[in-house]
């Protein structure tokens, strides 16, 4: 496959698995790209501009300062669905580097405008604030050399000092593009939040959106071009519960459990052994009161995935017969009072999409990449683009920089490795995709 001249070969392409990047990605091969590659052209222009060379030095020299940043963001705790003071300091932050046109929506997003000449396209750079961990979680950094250890502080907080980098260095060096440039800091990226940042964004009535690049976790060489969907659901069996003896023959929802996890796990497994990849997994059981009792509900929570709607839409049609079949079987098989019943909650979908391999945006992102020398691995995960990319808007998702470890645990780390490098590569890929004047 040819990408605005760069030679892909799709045929290694994997999926990625819970956001984690895909094994034996896509090499966008940057020895392909010659001279008469338009996107080649256009980046290697922009790192012509006296203005993006001081620009390439100030982000080099900005280090300290970014650490410092870093550090600051990262204590202030941005748990699922509590995201306001840290909205509130990105805000203030985006004011003083010169931003006027900010605000935060309804849902909590943090939005600033840097108009362009002409206005006609507006592309959109998104960073999400949010983290995995609950309020009460001890957010406080520690630093041992250059590495840094705190929840949240790879994922995503050095997305966010990404994207204030780009800001500075645009307005201290008076970069201009013809595009308007649409900067956020988005909400719910993260677990259940179910990308209801994003979604916002691209509902109806929401801010005309051209191009989309998302700053997020991985390898630098990490572009994301495909989207990962995902659906999730809660479920629950109810029934009137009684002793363990006492009350024995009655409904069993534990056993109702056990019966449905058994059903979609068997009929799961052959839809995933072949074609596109597509996985499944109970991620959380619950329920009961004590050993010596008949529990009176019991609970899990089910995970799907697929880069391939269709063959997610199959795991969805196994997994509700799985568990109707389930309920039936255990209601037929008590022996008195009443039947159980099942809830089946949906708590998240994330639809599956992809950019289209031809895109300009792939093709400036892919030529900015190799233009710092970073070989692009085109790979799918699910991030922000998801939303974006299952409405036919090109999108993509890029790297944050430095080396991060251990993401969503306690003891997540970044090193503050070569994260310049992730900064220029995307400053050009904005110029190129927002057309630097």
């Amino acid at each position: 496959m040819k990408i605005g001249g760069i030679i892909v070969s799709m045929a290694g392409l994997l999926l990625a698995s819970c956001g984690a990047v895909a094994a034996k990605p896509t090499t966008a091969n940057a020895s392909a790209q010659g001279p008469a590659n338009p996107a080649t052209k256009r980046v290697a222009d922009i790192r012509e501009s006296p203005k993006v060379a001081a620009a390439f030095q100030s982000i080099i020299d900005m280090n300290a300062r970014n650490v410092e940043r870093l550090i600051a963001i990262t204590e202030i705790p941005a748990p699922p669905f509590g995201e306001e003071i840290r909205a509130a300091d990105f805000a203030k932050r985006l004011k003083a580097l010169g931003l006027t046109d900010v605000s935060i929506d309804s849902e909590g997003n943090v939005l600033a405008r840097r108009a362009g000449k002409s206005g006609k396209r507006i592309v959109a750079v998104v960073a999400h604030i949010d983290t995995v961990f609950p309020k009460e979680t001890d957010v406080t950094v520690r630093r041992e050399g250059n590495v840094f250890y705190a929840p949240g502080i790879g994922d995503n907080t050095q997305g966010m000092v990404l994207l204030l980098s780009l800001i500075e260095v645009m307005a201290k060096h008076d970069i201009q593009t013809e595009d308007d440039i649409l900067f956020v800091g988005s909400v719910g990226e993260e677990g259940l939040g179910d990308l209801r940042g994003v979604r916002h964004l691209f509902r109806d009535g929401g801010p005309k959106i051209d191009s989309f690049i998302a700053i997020d976790g991985g390898s630098a060489s990490r572009l994301i071009t495909k989207a990962v969907g995902s659906n999730r659901y809660r479920v629950t069996f109810k029934g009137p519960g009684g002793h363990s003896y006492g009350a024995f023959g009655r409904g069993h929802p534990h056993q109702a459990l056990a019966e449905a996890i058994r059903n979609f796990t068997l009929a799961a497994t052959p839809i995933t052994k072949g074609g596109p990849k597509a996985t499944f997994s109970v991620g959380r059981i619950g329920g009961g009161t004590s050993i010596n009792s008949i529990p009176f509900e019991s609970w899990m929570e089910v995970d799907m995935r697929s880069q391939n709607q269709a063959k997610l839409q199959q795991l969805d049609d196994a997994f509700q017969k799985a568990m109707t079949d389930a309920l039936a079987t255990e209601n037929a098989r008590r022996k008195s009072n009443d039947a159980l019943t099942v809830e089946i909650k949906p708590v998240g979908k994330r639809p599956a999409g992809e950019t289209d391999p031809e895109s300009s945006l792939i093709a400036n992102v892919s030529a900015a990449l190799s233009s710092v020398g970073i070989e692009p691995q085109l790979t799918a995960s699910s991030t922000d683009s998801n939303i974006p990319m299952s409405k036919g808007v090109p999108a993509v998702t890029i790297s944050r920089g430095g080396l991060s470890k251990n993401a969503h645990a306690p003891d997540e780390s970044w090193e503050n490795k070569d994260a310049h490098i992730a900064i220029q590569a995307a400053l050009l890929a904005l110029l190129a995709e927002a057309k630097m004047r």
